[in-house]
């Protein structure tokens, strides 16, 4: 609105002033110039009094008097020359427009005394009836002082006068307050264009536009303050310039660390994390047993919420240790100070399952080792003494002892191979023969290779191309290797009247595929070893007795190794009784 803005206020300010000014000035005038015609009015008719009364004193002729009279005084006017009080009407002169004057009509015998008798001049103003306006009355003595001299005149000539005068006095004030409008409102205009072209730059600087720059017209208080704004845009985009360097340094800093980092404010709102604290974040939501769906992303975990609680309450550094899926993290909270005000804390997080994992595989390699080869070996020694000694006495029996060692002698060399090949893995000698494939019927046929098996242990198993890409570039027989060992395990693994479900999601980055069962789940505890060799704690995913196929628990490792040879990740999450969700996810690039 006009009336809010600086112009608006500037310009009704200076015409209030201007006008309150003219006001009090025009009631000044107007009582003074009504004063000073009465005055004026006053001394006119004196001064023909005077005259008059100097006629009177040379001439005795009365008609002679009062030609001359006629002649000395104003036409609005009328003399009237007495010598005596009770004869005051001696002489009289002609008017139009005042009637006579009459005795004991304007005058009182003490008007007449004071100028006869004393000689003082009489100054009056009265009304000569209820019909017409007033007269004004001046009287002065004679010079002989036999007589008085009296002349008056109607105050309507004074009105007149007046009126004009106020007439020109209300013409010149309204003349002052249409040029004092104009010169306001473009005095107000000038003063408010540069503050008008700062409201706009500093608007501009809140958008992000720091190059903006005020022009400086003036070298008044106003200019400089335009070269303080064009100072102050300069320093502040240096400094957020310099906050953005410190804030991608700070955020390059905490992605490229290998801990986690949670900082929190003192409401308990998770404020920065990086990587690993989100990796950390994702299994602690899918292990709790219900999950905030307004808030997932600030959503405090319930350990990190106790130890911050025992933070803020105490102001000291605290530390825990919690296993999340399985996977063992040692968390330090420390708090964050304002001052001497406690703002909340930062909590660094350590995943220590590598180390745990490496202690307990060195520990179990050798036995585990050990434990898969002395069956066969024990096998080969007990079978092959049956042949030396001749317990085999007919050629069937001979041929049957002979068929069980090549048969222990294939699985230690599936065995060695395996382990071979997981080593060359591992050190990164695997080769990959890459090769643009059809995604969806690429499944579709792994998936129905897995039919028949799934069929006879009773388990339903489905493909879900919910967001499949047509074409990816992979290694179709290595990727086939993962699936097929993913697959057979979840259908092994799964009881009767389940479901396996192969899902199959893609994004503009990378594709996933996840085989989901029903099983009966992996103990948290285990879930850090599932990608080891020789993976077989988990009791419930042992095989049953009547599985003729026997295995050596390195599928999943090797598995691991040909995903991680095409740049992806593989993951496992389970709980017990609810199932397992292998899923494993590749870069994607899709051909025209």
């Amino acid at each position: 609105m006009f009336w809010r803005s600086v112009v608006g206020k500037l310009w009704f300010t200076i015409l209030f002033l201007v006008c309150f000014v003219l006001f009090i000035l025009t009631i000044l005038l107007l009582k003074f110039f009504e004063n000073y015609h009465v005055i004026e009015a006053e001394k006119a008719l004196l001064q023909t009094a005077s005259k008059v009364s100097e006629v009177v004193d040379q001439y005795n002729d009365r008609d002679l008097v009062l030609s001359t009279t006629n002649l000395v005084k104003d036409p609005t006017s009328r003399v009237v020359i007495a010598f005596s009080k009770d004869d005051a009407l001696v002489a009289d002169s002609d008017s139009d427009q005042l009637p006579k004057l009459k005795k004991n009509w304007s005058l009182t015998d003490q008007d007449l005394s004071k100028v006869m008798d004393n000689g003082e001049d009489l100054k009056k103003i009265s009304n000569m009836d209820d019909s017409q306006s007033g007269v004004m009355i001046v009287g002065t003595q004679l010079e002989n002082k036999k007589g008085a001299v009296f002349v008056y005149q109607s105050l309507v000539t004074v009105e007149e006068t007046s009126q004009h005068t106020t007439k020109i006095i209300f013409l010149g004030a309204g003349i002052a307050i249409i040029l004092t409008t104009i010169f306001a409102f473009f005095l107000s205009t000038r003063i408010t264009s540069p503050l008008i072209k700062m409201r706009e730059g500093a608007l501009e600087l809140a958008r992000g536009e720091f190059n903006t720059k005020i022009p400086i017209v003036t070298h008044d208080e106003i200019g400089e303050l335009a070269m303080a704004f064009n100072r102050m845009g300069r320093q502040l985009k240096y400094h957020i310039n310099a906050l953005s360097q410190e804030k991608e340094q700070l955020s390059g800093i905490l992605r490229s660390m290998a801990d986690g980092v949670i900082t929190i404010n003192r409401k308990g709102k998770i404020l920065i994390t990086n990587p690993p604290a989100d990796q950390y974040l994702d299994a602690s939501t899918f292990d709790s047993e219900s999950v905030d769906s307004d808030e997932p992303a600030f959503k405090l975990p319930a350990p990190i919420n106790e130890l911050f609680s025992k933070v803020i309450e105490n102001e000291k550094a605290s530390m825990t240790e919690i296993t999340v899926q399985g996977r063992t993290w040692v968390i330090i909270m420390t708090p964050l100070y304002d001052n001497d005000y406690v703002r909340g804390a930062v909590a660094v997080l350590r995943d220590m399952t590598d180390e745990r994992r490496l202690d307990k595989l060195r520990k179990d390699f050798i036995a585990n080792v050990s434990h898969e080869l002395r069956t066969p070996i024990s096998m080969l020694q007990g079978y092959s003494e049956a042949i030396v000694d001749d317990i085999a006495e007919t050629k069937e029996d001979k041929n049957e002892l002979a068929k069980i060692i090549h048969d222990e002698s294939l699985r230690i060399g599936r065995l060695v191979n395996e382990l071979l090949d997981l080593a060359r893995m591992e050190a990164g000698h695997i080769s990959l023969s890459v090769e643009s494939v059809q995604v969806k019927p690429y499944l579709e046929k792994i998936v129905r290779k897995f039919q028949g098996v799934a069929q006879e242990r009773e388990v339903l198993l489905e493909l879900q191309p919910n967001d499949c890409p047509e074409w990816v570039d992979f290694d179709p027989d290595r990727i086939e290797q993962v699936l097929t060992n993913l697959i057979d395990n979840a259908i092994r693994h799964t009881n009767p009247g389940g479901n396996v479900q192969v899902i199959v999601e893609a994004s503009d980055q990378e594709w996933e595929v996840a085989v989901k069962d029903s099983g009966s789940g992996i103990d948290e505890e285990d879930l850090p070893f599932v990608f080891e060799r020789f993976y077989k704690a988990d009791k419930s995913r042992k095989r049953n007795p009547d599985q003729k196929k026997k295995g050596v628990g390195l599928g999943l490792a090797i598995a691991k190794n040909l995903v991680e040879a095409h740049g992806g990740t593989i993951h496992v999450h389970s709980k017990r009784e609810e199932g397992t969700t292998f899923l494993f996810k590749l870069p994607i690039d899709k051909k025209a």
